[in-house]
């Protein structure tokens, strides 16, 4: 199992807690150093607050353990590709590196809709999707189809 993997099941077991409370099953976890420094997961149904999702939240954490609003030595584990309004939030957080699962070909501002993260902002994130992305689809998959 390679490093990035091991960082996507912690991220995945984030987003089966969401799954488990009846929430979109995003997951993230926020890394520094080699090292986890935050985790967390979508929320947005418990508190009917749509900034709640797991990338928003676990950036939010993660500022409680660096000095600074600026997490460029930060990267981040997220189980689905993030929308605009979070792939937004990572530029301006300056979060060096994302890793993320599965692509979202509704909503993924990234590469699937729209792509934030190569336009000429004054921070350029590095990015690699697909890490573990058939769990993070089976998830969601299973997710949607129980709604339905």
């Amino acid at each position: 199992m390679t490093t990035h993997e091991k960082f996507m099941k912690l991220a995945l077991k984030e987003a089966k807690k969401a799954y488990d409370k009846g929430e979109v099953p995003v997951g993230a976890v926020a890394v520094m150093g080699g090292k986890v420094i935050a985790r967390a997961h979508n929320l947005k149904e418990k508190y009917q607050d749509f900034s709640k999702h797991a990338e928003m939240i676990v950036m939010l954490k993660a500022l409680k353990k660096v000095p600074s609003w600026r997490l460029n030595e930060v990267s981040l584990y997220v189980t689905l590709e993030p929308c605009a309004m979070c792939a937004g939030a990572i530029i301006q957080a300056r979060i060096e590196k994302l890793y993320f699962g599965a692509y979202d070909s509704k909503g993924g501002a990234v590469n699937s809709v729209v792509n934030l993260l190569d336009n000429n902002f004054n921070h350029k994130v590095e990015y690699v999707g697909g890490i573990l992305e058939d769990e993070s689809k089976v998830l969601l998959k299973s997710f949607f189809k129980t709604l339905r």
